[in-house]
């Protein structure tokens, strides 16, 4: 994490709290700068000494059974991987930081995929295989309206476009699968014939629009179409407008280019990609976006 993220997570926007309360940890050993080019932002790790405070209080019981030495390796990665993880932060804190502000509470926000990957039989629409989905983040809303309790589920997936769009495509299918399989009722310690009763939604955040119309595509090309269950939005959105109307829906992408050129079920790309400025600008003008707490 960056003190940014700290003070939105844990410290409800309250920067000198989270400033002070960070050098105090720092001084006394429990985390610590990873190296950092001059001008970069301090990112912090936890050291041994916090590791051990954490285990020997009982309080990594709920976590994958890691050692010291196998997760002090886990802190060696390339600075891509650092990137994607400050990226899936931004947006934690960002969504923190918003919903605090409402009448709904995050009850459970985690960003370690070893707590809730799963795999799962998915369908391309040419062979089915079974693949394992490791999501960058799951998280629970729980909100009082009329009188009633309400819960939202979310996966969340941040892609940096480093992969082909069959493989957010899987990727995607295989959460459906999931869900109707039973698998994510049958985690929570339910019957997983009653895995309507446990609805999920998957939050795939993309690089730009063009990207996210693309997947848009890819998703309705595969059979079945993906067009509810997961939900499409830019990183910028995301950061800048949490809580607004940003999300699209494949569906409501379908609806809105039905019987045009940019028809996802007529067309599909083949051999080198060619960029389409008419349909970005064709479809920014005829979306209809949703908002986070609409689902």
């Amino acid at each position: 994490m960056a003190l940014k993220h700290i003070t939105a997570i844990h410290f409800d926007g309250h920067a000198e709290m989270a400033k002070k309360r960070v050098q105090r940890l720092k001084a006394a050993g429990y985390i610590h700068e990873r190296p950092r080019e001059p001008g970069e932002a301090a990112i912090l790790s936890i050291t041994l000494k916090a590791f051990t405070a954490l285990q020997s209080d009982g309080l990594l019981q709920s976590y994958p059974q890691v050692g010291w030495a196998a997760l002090e390796k886990r802190f060696r990665v390339s600075k891509s991987t650092i990137e994607h993880e400050l990226q899936v932060l931004d947006i934690r804190a960002a969504l923190t930081a918003a919903i605090s502000k409402t009448s709904a509470q995050v009850v459970e926000f985690c960003t370690w995929p070893a707590l809730y990957e799963f795999t799962a039989r998915r369908n391309d629409g040419i062979r089915i295989t079974n693949g394992l989905v490791k999501p960058d983040g799951y998280f629970h809303i729980s909100e009082q309206k009329q009188g009633a309790k309400h819960d939202r589920i979310f996966f969340l997936e941040v892609d940096r476009s480093t992969e082909m769009q069959d493989t957010l495509a899987l990727k995607s299918a295989s959460y459906t699968a999931y869900y109707k399989d039973g698998g994510y009722a049958g985690w929570l310690g339910k019957p997983r014939a009653d895995f309507r009763d446990y609805p999920f939604c998957v939050l795939m955040v993309l690089k730009n629009a063009e990207r996210r119309n693309n997947t848009a595509e890819r998703l309705l090309q595969l059979n079945p179409p993906i067009r509810r269950q997961v939900w499409l939005t830019t990183l910028k959105e995301i950061i800048s407008d949490p809580l607004g109307a940003i999300w699209v829906q494949p569906g409501e992408y379908l609806e809105v280019t039905k019987g045009t050129a940019f028809d996802p079920r007529t067309k599909r790309q083949k051999g080198m990609y060619q960029r389409q400025v008419g349909r970005e600008r064709f479809v920014e003008q005829s979306l209809t976006r949703k908002r986070l707490m609409e689902v």
